[in-house]
């Protein structure tokens, strides 16, 4: 009988464990799918993409996911995704356009996390992102240098789908 209930207790606090660790990550505000505002945002040194990206944030085994469909300046559809967990460690971007190219996230606290670029192991770009206290706006801030290695600061804002 004792044993019995040691499995339960075992069972019943692994599921635990795991329904915890599935709800933290479905209550990140920045989960879901989100429009870049191109009349909200800004492009230093520009220019502002020709049309608005998407992007879009899931959960995937403890970390994220995050996918980004837009156009290119020449109007070209482009397509990249991230999968990683909030431990600093370099991650690939499949379909960038360098080679070579990763992002690390970072946590900062219940609203905020950073991506850290790199191309060929060096660091080109920081992101933070925060999502509004109501939830409906995202604004990343990005700061480092451009592939032709002037400085940029963008703040590219997108509201909720």
């Amino acid at each position: 009988m004792q044993k019995r209930i040691a499995v339960v207790l075992v069972a019943l606090a692994a599921l635990l464990a795991v329904s915890s660790t599935v709800w933290a990550q479905s209550t990140d505000p920045w989960i879901g799918t989100w429009k870049v505002n191109l009349a909200k945002s800004t492009y230093s040194p520009g220019p502002k993409p020709t049309v608005a990206p998407t992007v879009k944030m899931e959960p995937s085994g403890g970390g994220l996911k995050i996918t980004i469909d837009g156009a290119n300046q020449q109007g070209q559809t482009t397509h990249t995704e991230t999968v990683g967990k909030f431990d600093g460690k370099d991650n690939p971007v499949q379909g960038a356009p360098a080679p070579n190219t990763t992002t690390a996230y970072k946590r900062i606290d219940n609203r905020t996390f950073e991506g850290a670029g790199k191309v060929d192991g060096k660091p080109t770009t920081i992101t933070r992102v925060a999502v509004s206290t109501d939830g409906k706006t995202l604004t990343a801030t990005q700061t480092g240098k451009n592939a032709q290695g002037e400085s940029i600061k963008n703040v590219i804002v997108a509201d909720k789908q």
